[in-house]
């Protein structure tokens, strides 16, 4: 119903910037997508979300880092990274939200893309 790809992984220095984006294939309307990231050894965590509206909200690690934006015409979303961590190494997962009960509600998410921070 919605495949997502994702793009801009890498590896890159502490302090270094990166940005990854993710491509919506869809004939649905997409209300929220944000990302996600999982290190080694840990659960998948929230990044950013960001609704139809572009309100954007952050997890607190990546607040004042991290820009997450939207073009809804293009449905694409984009993540922004900045001043990047060791601690930001991890699978980075791009995710699209659809609300509702209709069949095709629900989360999806693209394959994933490995972000490694040097230090």
């Amino acid at each position: 119903q919605v495949q997502l790809v994702e793009f801009g992984g890498g590896l890159v220095q502490a302090g270094g910037s990166l940005r990854l984006s993710c491509a919506a294939e869809t004939i649905f309307s997409i209300d929220a997508m944000g990302w996600y990231r999982q290190a080694p050894g840990k659960q998948r965590e929230l990044v950013a979300v960001i609704s139809s509206g572009s309100t954007a909200n952050y997890a607190e690690s990546v607040k004042g880092r991290f820009t997450c934006s939207r073009d809804n015409a293009k449905k694409m979303v984009y993540l922004q990274m900045n001043s990047l961590k060791p601690e930001d190494t991890a699978l980075y997962y791009c995710n699209a939200k659809l609300y509702g009960s209709n069949w095709y509600s629900g989360d999806y998410w693209g394959q994933g893309t490995q972000v490694t921070v040097s230090s």
